[in-house]
C-alpha cells in the first residue's frame, strides 16, 4: 500500500512510501508505523487516516493497493 504523510509526520517518515507487510486494518498500520518509529507515536495517536481520499476509522479494512494518507492536526496562521 502507498502511504502519504503530511506536516509534522514528515519529520518521522518519508512523505511518500510503500508498505508491503500483510496488514488488515488501519489500526494494524498504525501499530506497524509506531514499531518502525516509536518517536512518532504521539503524533500518530492524534492523526486522521484517509483511504483513497475518504477519512476512515481505525477498524477500516485496508487492501494492498490502497493509498493511505495520514494527516496530523494542523493550525492555520
Amino acid at each position: 500500500m502507498n502511504i502519504q504523510t503530511f506536516a509534522a509526520l514528515k519529520d518521522y517518515f518519508s512523505a511518500n512510501f510503500n508498505v508491503t507487510e500483510n496488514l488488515h486494518h488501519i489500526s494494524d498500520l498504525k501499530t506497524f508505523l509506531i514499531q518502525q518509529n516509536p518517536a512518532a507515536q504521539d503524533i500518530l495517536n492524534i492523526s486522521r487516516f484517509a483511504v483513497n481520499d475518504i477519512f476512515v476509522d481505525l477498524d477500516f479494512e485496508i487492501k494492498q493497493h490502497d493509498t493511505i494518507c495520514i494527516i496530523p492536526p494542523s493550525s492555520g496562521g
